[in-house]
């Protein structure tokens, strides 16, 4: 069996979990997710913690029983604390503001980029040349943040651009005659 889908998942004070046959419900302070389970895991709670367990004595149930534990763990990070994601512009000029649910970049095109958040994700700019996107869902903030870093990703020879909080964007030298 996976190393990782042999650890036991802890559930916090404050986390419901609901297992049907089909899918797995967790509720918390930020919010309710909902996975389908796959027919090659097996999930049981026993008071505050959760255990996934391979349902057959493959090698496919047993690579998904450490990838479903760590989905569910990331579930259950996401319904207690939340994931969150920073994001830096970088330029002269370059500017975010939120305006509602859209997030309004403006990144050194003739027109301004706006990107409608979805809904359960929480986007702020405390400054102009930042953008902190949060949710209780890890994959969402994950990809919702390479979707606006997407827009105008670093250059590598001025490091123009949207780049994540403590990326380090690697310069080129310039072209010697």
């Amino acid at each position: 069996m996976s190393r990782v889908g042999k650890m036991p998942i802890t559930v916090p004070q404050g986390v419901d979990v609901a297992i049907t046959a089909d899918q797995i419900t967790i509720k918390g302070g930020n919010g309710a997710l909902t996975r389908a389970v796959s027919p090659l895991v097996i999930i049981t709670k026993d008071g505050s913690t959760l255990t996934v367990a391979a349902a057959q004595d493959t090698a496919a149930a047993d690579a998904m029983s450490g990838t479903f534990r760590a989905l569910l763990a990331n579930m259950v990070n996401g319904a207690s604390k939340g994931f969150e994601k920073k994001l830096n512009l970088v330029g002269v000029g370059f500017r975010a503001q939120v305006q509602g649910q859209k997030l309004n970049l403006q990144i050194g095109f003739s027109h301004p980029v706006v990107k409608d958040m979805p809904a359960g994700i929480k986007v702020a700019t405390p400054t102009q040349t930042e953008i902190v996107i949060s949710g209780p869902d890890r994959q969402v903030v994950g990809q919702l943040a390479a979707e606006v870093r997407a827009f105008r990703p670093p250059e590598p020879y001025k490091g123009k651009g949207i780049r994540y909080a403590g990326e380090r964007v690697v310069l080129k030298e310039t072209k010697k005659k």
